[in-house]
């Protein structure tokens, strides 16, 4: 379905919320998402609210179990800001730069592993959450896929997709789509994940594609950094690959108490952590933009004209919070030049 520039379809309509059938008759799965609601912080919950974003947008992201994982509070919260974006005709609807997110990382993921001329290779999704790439992509039929989180998120996560194998509706039911999907329970602020990792049949040898989506600006600075160190370590080992999103500082100003670690030059942080390849983009850019973006008023088109230095909008004051996609990469031929 085609788009207008603010991300509405053609016609003006939106998809209705549905709610999936097992989120009201399914005792257990009621039950994860109340404890989800009452138990989990805000950086666990974030996994429920990214899966409520690409449901809602489903005329643009085909994600069967979005619905499922975000679970109904989260659902209802995002289709009442769109209700309330549309009525009042705003430039940019809630939810569209997740909607951009999403399928950039998804498009470069594919391009990633055709580049790899068919050989099999590692998907590594860091902070997975509620992340359904391995139900979703064919691009990942020959990718043994990596899911690192929390052991309370995973084994939420698995129950509610176990719930859905053998439901009503076959149509809906979650079907693997990577070769293989390992879920490795662990703390990315720990030291011992990217053990817990190998343990789980990772191979640092194997030619891998690292996901960092929506999470590193939760951790601290040094445990960014540690963490985007380690991974620049495997192009001494193997064509590697890393997929991430960074925030500027002033983006992490929207929640002081939940942001953290920011970035405003990413493109030469990461050189200097040891890729050798590394391109930025911005909401909006001819790659980031997917016919949702047309808009030359829009808020993030206004913040790609200015300069990435300025930190405040000359026109009204507001400060310029950013969101960079970025891709990186290196390999052992490559690490000197």
């Amino acid at each position: 379905m085609s788009s207008q520039g603010n991300g509405l379809p053609e016609d003006k309509s939106w998809p209705e919320l549905e709610l999936p059938e097992l989120l009201t008759s399914n005792g257990t799965v009621r039950a994860l998402h109340a404890a989800i609601e009452t138990d989990w912080d805000s950086l666990r919950r974030s996994g429920c609210q990214t899966a409520a974003g690409r449901a809602s947008w489903k005329h643009i992201i085909h994600d069967p179990v979005a619905g499922l994982l975000a679970g109904e509070t989260y659902l209802r919260s995002i289709f009442e800001k769109i209700k309330k974006d549309r009525l009042n005709n705003a430039r940019e609807i809630s939810g569209v730069i997740l909607a951009v997110r999403t399928l950039w990382i998804d498009s470069k993921l594919e391009a990633a592993l055709d580049s790899f001329d068919g050989a099999g290779a590692q998907v590594v999704l860091l902070g997975a959450g509620m992340d359904a790439r391995a139900y979703r992509l064919s691009c990942l039929r020959e990718s043994s896929v990596f899911e690192v989180d929390f052991p309370e998120v995973l084994q939420a996560k698995t129950a509610i997709l176990e719930a859905a194998v053998g439901g009503i509706d076959e149509q809906k039911q979650p079907i693997l789509k990577a070769k293989s999907l390992s879920r490795v329970a662990a703390d990315l602020t720990e030291d011992d994940w990217l053990q817990k990792l190998q343990i789980s049949g990772f191979e640092p040898k194997k030619r891998t594609v690292w996901i960092l989506e929506g999470i590193l600006y939760y951790l601290s600075h040094c445990q960014a950094i540690k963490l985007l160190t380690i991974i620049a370590e495997k192009c001494q080992l193997t064509h590697t690959v890393l997929l991430a999103d960074f925030m500027n500082k002033q983006a992490t100003k929207l929640s002081s108490s939940t942001f953290h670690f920011h970035c405003d030059w990413p493109d030469e942080l990461l050189p200097s952590l040891g890729f050798s390849d590394v391109t930025l983009s911005q909401i909006g850019d001819p790659d980031a933009n997917f016919g949702l973006m047309e808009d030359p008023l829009n808020l993030f088109n206004k913040l790609r004209s200015l300069p990435r230095s300025i930190q405040t909008h000359p026109d009204d004051g507001t400060p310029c919070g950013r969101l960079y996609l970025l891709q990186a990469s290196g390999s052992p031929n490559q690490t000197d030049s």
